[in-house]
């Protein structure tokens, strides 16, 4: 089936001149792409692949997910056999858990061919990262109507180019759950070094489900990730947050490391974590 979406683009010139132009955009809907998410870490646990199909651009409802799958996760000596736990979605043994250093080859073969293909494969280095020696928490009550609470973070950063996504949860709660709310960063400013505190997360008061209140532990999640894997998050948050200046023109396609055009990222990364109590503000 094929759509028309009109567009109707209004110019304004310096002169106050203006006219309007009718723009037929063919959306097709007939091609249909994979898309995949999943990643191996450094945590003992059922680890997740899940599997779904790309939507038309007028379809409402939730994506079709992949049933009938053979999924497996290999890294290069042993072969991790992926179970379907619910429609579409994959899971490692309970006992799984990656090691720093180790290349994962994820391989997914379809019952029935998405986007023409059935086979799709994707490999990640599974980097290290350093242990939190430490996380602190200061109270800023100038910042904002009322106030803003800066996670600082103090672990020693390798003399190598790292790259690392931060995460922040309340009482176990996942503040950070989403992808254009993850923190992604590189280590220029302080590779080689001890952090001393460099901020990390910043809950701001007042802001629904950012407020805390004394006693509540905060907990801050480090993760070591590939230079690959930090360009995709960030590309996916220029996506998501659109382009500036509001006029420029289109983004690139986001670049994933999934075969034959599916859409998505299988990463591999270690986990740190740390936590700290919310004191009194007084």
């Amino acid at each position: 089936m094929k759509h028309y979406l009109t567009i109707t683009i209004i110019l304004l010139s310096i002169t106050t001149f203006s006219c309007t132009e009718r723009i037929d955009v063919r959306l097709d809907d007939s091609f249909k792409r994979l898309v995949v998410e999943g990643s191996v870490t450094t945590d003992i646990m059922k680890h997740r692949i899940i599997l779904s199909e790309t939507s038309d651009y007028f379809y409402n409802n939730p994506p079709v997910m992949v049933s009938g799958a053979d999924v497996t996760i290999s890294d290069g000596t042993s072969l991790e056999v992926l179970t379907e736990d619910s429609e579409g979605v994959y899971v490692t043994g309970s006992s799984f858990a990656g090691i720093p250093g180790k290349t994962y080859t994820l391989n997914i073969t379809l019952e029935n061919p998405v986007g023409g293909f059935r086979d799709y494969t994707a490999s990640s280095k599974l980097m290290p990262v350093a242990s939190f020696d430490s996380i602190t928490l200061a109270y800023h009550d100038e910042w904002g109507p009322y106030g803003i609470w800066e996670v600082k973070s103090f672990f020693p950063d390798p003399p190598t180019n790292d790259y690392y996504r931060i995460l922040i949860s309340v009482n176990s709660r996942m503040l950070t759950d989403t992808l254009y709310e993850w923190y992604v960063t590189d280590d220029i400013f302080f590779n080689g070094n001890n952090t001393n505190g460099i901020g990390i997360g910043y809950l701001v008061q007042g802001y629904h489900d950012n407020s805390v209140t004394e006693g509540d532990t905060i907990i801050a999640e480090i993760n070591g990730i590939g230079k690959d894997y930090a360009s995709f998050i960030m590309e996916a948050q220029t996506e998501i947050w659109g382009s500036n200046p509001l006029f420029s023109g289109p983004s690139a396609n986001i670049v994933g490391n999934i075969s034959n055009g599916a859409i998505g990222f299988f990463a591999a990364y270690s986990v740190s974590r740390a936590s700290v109590i919310v004191p009194s503000t007084k």
